[in-house]
């Protein structure tokens, strides 16, 4: 029996003790999609994070050109989130909104 599937790092017991605790074989498949998406979203949500928190460092430093540059990458990067179902879609609108108010009241 496969313990992971291909490609995937070992993740040490995790994916071991769920594949163990499936019953049948359409529970441990669904076992080993839940590992392999929760593996690919963390790595979504790291990436919008990322990108959210090079915009407010550029704000705090009170560089405006270069958070405006920063912005339009994050705000792909969120939209991006929203269309995937990652983020939902007012959650999008509202770091959006709040990130360009951030820069907004740069003076």
């Amino acid at each position: 029996m496969k313990l992971r599937p291909a490609g995937l790092p070992d993740s040490g017991t995790f994916i071991k003790d769920t594949l163990q605790m499936a019953n049948t074989k359409q529970a441990r498949k669904r076992a080993r999609q839940i590992v392999a998406r929760n593996l690919h979203l963390s790595a979504q949500r790291s990436e919008y994070r990322t990108a959210i928190k090079a915009v407010r460092k550029l704000v705090v430093a009170g560089d405006k050109t270069a958070a405006q540059e920063a912005f339009k990458k994050a705000e792909s990067v969120i939209d991006s989130m929203a269309r995937k179902g990652v983020l939902h879609a007012n959650a999008a609108a509202r770091h959006k909104s709040r990130l360009s108010a951030s820069i907004k009241a740069m003076a």
